[in-house]
């Protein structure tokens, strides 16, 4: 098949998950609150079936989606697909939950879209990236990336899961000389750090490929990396790297990530 222009398919991917985000915005808003429990939405399947339909339409390739299934035929592109990452939050009321979308080449996160359309800053916000791209982009502007020089400093930011607001004192150790950010969904956690806001993001719990390809993708277009619990690059090269790529993770600077992964997390569960 012929190369995409993955410039102009980052484009049309935006336009298709600012869309679907509309769904998630009026789930938020409905009188009675988002239907589901636990961490299963009614809208998160409907946001994916909205997605794989309109995903295929711009580039026809294998799928990779958290509700629908997957199609792996060997193909070397796929979109992989979260249509709600961070729904238990969701469904407890908790802003900042996202739609995130990532495009694999020969197991190579090149494109990345994370859209959370809720916020508690009030405004829906996108950021994306693609191969070719010279920088991360943020509702539209160019984000100029200093990730690859940032280490945990005290004017940084760790962004760890909504639950470290539970035990902030002992969060607050492990992160510093940074403070915590406690957010839902470790794709926007990701892509916030890959936008200039935090040196590293963390997830403490096992994270399957459709939770990391987007914020992974936006890592590497603001010159950040992403490993795991051994501090080895998380890669996606089978179908069981796919169902699990890791028990924990760390996105960020390689700085960053490297002093975070040495500190004991294990305190967290004890």
């Amino acid at each position: 098949m012929q190369t995409p222009n993955l410039e102009q398919l980052l484009t049309q991917t935006i336009e298709v998950v600012i869309r679907a985000g509309q769904l998630l915005i009026a789930e938020w808003a409905r009188v009675d609150g988002p239907r589901g429990q636990g961490d299963k939405a009614a809208v998160d399947e409907e946001i994916e079936q909205f997605l794989h339909r309109h995903l295929l339409t711009l580039l026809p390739c294998d799928f990779w989606g958290e509700e629908t299934g997957h199609c792996l035929t060997g193909h070397p592109w796929c979109w992989v697909v979260d249509p709600n990452d961070g729904t238990a939050d969701f469904l407890k009321g908790l802003k900042g939950s996202a739609l995130s979308i990532g495009l694999l080449h020969k197991q190579t996160p090149v494109l990345g879209v994370v859209y959370a359309p809720v916020t508690v800053e009030g405004v829906p916000d996108c950021i994306a990236w693609a191969e070719g791209m010279a920088e991360v982009s943020r509702n539209g502007l160019p984000i100029v990336s200093q990730l690859s020089i940032k280490t945990l400093s005290s004017d940084e930011f760790v962004m760890v899961s909504a639950a470290a607001i539970n035990k902030p004192e002992l969060n607050r150790e492990l992160c510093q000389p940074s403070s915590f950010v406690a957010m839902p969904s470790i794709a926007y956690r990701l892509a916030k750090v890959a936008a200039g806001e935090g040196a590293c993001g963390v997830s403490l719990y096992p994270v399957s490929a459709h939770d990391v390809v987007a914020g992974h993708a936006l890592l590497r277009g603001a010159g950040g990396v992403l490993f795991d619990e051994r501090g080895q690059p998380i890669t996606y090269v089978t179908e069981a790297h796919m169902q699990t790529v890791s028990q924990r993770c760390f996105g960020g600077s390689v700085s960053a990530c490297r002093l975070l992964l040495a500190r004991e997390w294990d305190r967290i569960f004890t």
